[in-house]
């Protein structure tokens, strides 16, 4: 009860901040590029957190002109290796908050909190993952910050749903109801070889834009906005499909009937980006 209390208490002014101002002040200030200045910001970031920069496709500081650079840098190409033996590999670095299959149409956000699938896709194709599977995995500061293809995909269609911008972590999502549905995100649909599989891109608090790689920075808006593509590109597994300016959360569904979880996966397990999440079903 003492920690569910200093939850709600430390969640509180969450509610009162003009979030989306703040996040578009973030998004300024991210893509200054003021010389010393950034690259001293980005060597204290980097200090704070114990980012490593070993697996940076480049580990010099200054060739970041802007924090948003440095924020969303390449790792080198044999630094997140793909699983041989797995159907679906992890499309980010992170933390696995939770996982396991949707019932009846409901999520599993935290201990004793659901939310609803039909909320989270904004009603769109929800007939597809009923009982899918699902994974949300939190990308904290430290992690890398770009999103891969956790198997080959054709992209169908692309949501984006204007939202507040709360923080992700798991204090929050222990408190705030409904979380990732009430959230500004991007959800995107493909079709596979193993039915179909959708990423949502959560945006929280301090992200200054979502990006993909078909159709760029997706631009906040007040309404709900829709995209479909008759002839969409392919991606294949590991390939980059996103990314976020600054931190936040991604959430995977996949078809139940042909896919299970590896067993050893739970909550709060990291992963990393290409490591092994999925098997066929047997």
């Amino acid at each position: 009860m003492k920690n569910s209390l200093v939850d709600k208490f430390l969640t509180l002014p969450q509610y009162f901040i003009p979030q989306h101002l703040l996040s578009r002040l973030i998004l300024k200030l991210t893509r200054l590029e003021m010389g010393w200045l950034t690259h001293w910001v980005i060597r204290r970031f980097i200090k704070f957190y114990g980012v490593d920069m070993s697996i940076a496709q480049s580990s010099d500081i200054s060739h970041y002109a802007s924090f948003n650079q440095f924020f969303t840098r390449a790792l080198k190409s044999n630094a997140r290796p793909l699983a041989n033996n797995a159907e679906i590999v992890s499309p980010v670095d992170g933390e696995i908050s939770q996982i396991g299959q949707i019932q009846n149409g409901s999520l599993l956000q935290a201990k004793g909190r659901y939310f609803q699938l039909n909320d989270l896709l904004a009603g769109h194709k929800v007939d597809l993952f009923k009982q899918a599977l699902f994974t949300t995995l939190y990308l904290s500061p430290k992690d890398y910050h770009r999103i891969h293809m956790p198997m080959t995909g054709q992209v169908t269609d692309m949501v984006y749903v204007p939202g507040r911008l709360f923080s992700v972590n798991q204090r929050t999502a222990r408190v705030v109801p409904n979380l990732f549905a009430r959230n500004e995100r991007v959800i995107c649909f493909f079709d596979t070889k193993l039915g179909p599989m959708a990423l949502i891109l959560v945006g929280a608090l301090f992200v200054g834009s979502m990006e993909t790689i078909w159709a760029g920075t997706v631009a906040p808006s007040s309404q709900v906005k829709h995209w479909h593509y008759e002839n969409g590109p392919i991606l294949e597994r590991g390939v980059e499909m996103g990314r976020f300016n600054m931190g936040s959360t991604v959430i995977l569904l996949l078809d139940a009937n042909r896919l299970q979880w590896l067993r050893e996966l739970k909550a709060h397990n990291q992963v990393l980006m290409g490591q092994a999440l999925a098997h066929l079903v047997k």
